[in-house]
């Protein structure tokens, strides 16, 4: 009896421990790794700072903690000189891995040469990182990665302080004030990328950061953009979208045999001029647009689509994405990727008016999620039993006053050596190389800021980055640019009058 009593006692013990715990992470850690890596020729050496900083709320208590990775080259000796790159992903709800161990970090996920998953997975060396010219950090913000809410007893943070447009600006950017004072970075040029909702996200940050923080950029870069709150409703949003069907129709082979002979870069330019000149009016005419003209629009886009001129009459000229990426390769039993509109996906039943899954996202989670699991802790040596949110739990996301375009427009009137660059894939679905173009033109409507924007576009789709050929040129442009944008030694930050005004 006084033995079972006293495994009964032990028992109710280690239940109580067991209720007292809770799966938690620190709030304010870092862990640090040395490491090298060879770019362009060069080896050199780096370290890998990876861990949590807080959030500090308006009492100036931690309300949230952020998951972080910066690198740092070693051995520099001017670092007031050399760039500091704020990298961001998208969502609302994504993690900062895509472009971390795929695009612009030291560590390469295990892919083929067009991003396919390929075993065993893993990471290697990432022969075209931009980390020979600048040091870099990726950011997750809250319920991305690592990074959580902070609630305790006494404190219960909304989430309307961390997800929305606005909001979400609004602690990043006290975070990055933070992180760059830690760091003893405040002399050097900084540039923010973010990829697709990112893209929101860095655009209204490069105002953020110059009202209320104080901190100046010289580039902004945006992958995939995202439509940074600029509207185009009705007549526009369709016409939009003929230039990447045909993109997607080219790729797969389904154009006329006179257009499909030609390269792509030719193509384009042809069907962005038709989508604008004719396409727009003819939509706007909407119900009144005379018959035959109809007719000849229809199997104008036909042509360019690579959908029948049937399809696109029964549809009024407005073909959805959701059923383009269904209807293209129906025949043949395949359905298209929206994301990348390379990648294939196999649906239960060929009719319907939408595939059944994203077939590129499915690919990329296969092979991202455990490369970075992996990398975090055997190779970063950060190990927690939290989860590491590949997408986290960040909705409702309230988007209402989303100026971000603008902002980022002021941002760059505001500042003279702010430059900016857009980097798109023609086969992305969900942010359209085209829209990206349409964005660019109406934020800056005067054209006063042309000289200041670069465009850059691949064959490939959202993630261009994923196809070998595209990692390397991508990056090149990126090395390029953050030269380009480096003002000569001493040259003020100032506009002047040319001469004869």
């Amino acid at each position: 009896m006084r033995h079972q009593l006293s495994l009964f006692l032990v028992s109710l013990s280690f239940y109580s421990i067991l209720s007292a715990q809770k799966r938690t992470i620190p709030a304010d850690t870092a862990v640090i790794t040395t490491h090298e890596l060879s770019v362009n020729g060069s080896r050199f050496s780096y370290t890998a700072t990876t861990g949590m900083q807080p959030v500090w709320g308006k009492d100036d208590k931690a309300i949230a903690t952020l998951y972080y990775t910066y690198y740092e080259r070693k051995n520099v000796k001017d670092r007031a000189s050399r760039p500091l790159v704020i990298s961001f992903n998208g969502g609302p709800g994504s993690a900062s891995v895509w472009m971390h161990i795929a695009y612009t970090g030291p560590r390469l996920l295990n892919i083929d040469e067009e991003g396919y998953p390929v075993m065993p997975y893993g990471i290697k060396e990432n022969p075209y990182s931009i980390l020979d010219i600048a040091d870099i950090v990726y950011v997750n913000p809250v319920n991305t990665g690592y990074s959580r809410i902070i609630e305790t007893k006494d404190q219960k943070p909304e989430k309307s302080d961390f997800f929305g447009v606005n909001a979400d600006i609004k602690y990043l950017a006290e975070w990055l004030n933070t992180f760059v004072s830690r760091i003893n970075r405040w002399r050097s040029p900084k540039y923010l990328i973010g990829e697709s909702y990112g893209t929101t996200r860095v655009s209204g940050l490069a105002l953020e950061l110059q009202n209320q923080q104080w901190m100046y950029l010289n580039g902004v870069i945006l992958v995939s953009p995202t439509e940074l709150g600029i509207k185009r409703d009705g007549p526009v949003e369709i016409a939009n979208r003929l230039p990447y069907f045909a993109a997607a129709a080219w790729y797969h082979r389904m154009l006329p045999p006179d257009l499909q002979q030609r390269e792509l870069e030719e193509i384009l330019p042809e069907v962005e001029e038709y989508s604008t000149s004719q396409l727009l009016p003819a939509l706007a005419m909407g119900g009144q647009l005379d018959k035959v003209k109809k007719e000849a629009i229809a199997e104008k886009m036909a042509r360019y689509s690579g959908l029948s001129k049937k399809v696109i009459l029964q549809h009024n000229l407005d073909i959805p994405y959701r059923f383009y990426w269904k209807e293209l390769l129906r025949d043949q039993g395949y359905t298209i990727g929206r994301l990348d509109s390379r990648y294939l996906g196999m649906d239960r039943e060929d009719a319907g008016e939408a595939p059944d899954y994203n077939a590129e996202l499915n690919s990329w989670l296969h092979s991202f999620t455990p490369a970075m699991n992996y990398y975090i802790k055997e190779q970063l040596n950060f190990s927690t039993d939290v989860k590491y949110n590949m997408f986290g739990p960040v909705h409702p996301w309230d988007r209402t006053k989303d100026r971000t375009g603008e902002n980022l427009r002021q941002a760059m009137a505001q500042n003279p050596y702010l430059h900016l660059m857009v980097q798109s894939g023609y086969f992305d679905g969900a942010c359209t190389y085209f829209n990206a173009k349409y964005t660019i033109r109406q934020m800056d409507p005067a054209g006063k800021l042309s000289s200041r924007m670069q465009f850059k576009t691949y064959k490939s789709g959202h993630m261009m980055y994923l196809r070998k050929e595209d990692l390397k040129t991508a990056n090149e442009d990126i090395r390029n640019f953050i030269k380009k944008s480096l003002p000569e030694k001493g040259a003020p930050a100032q506009y002047k009058l040319q001469e004869g005004h």
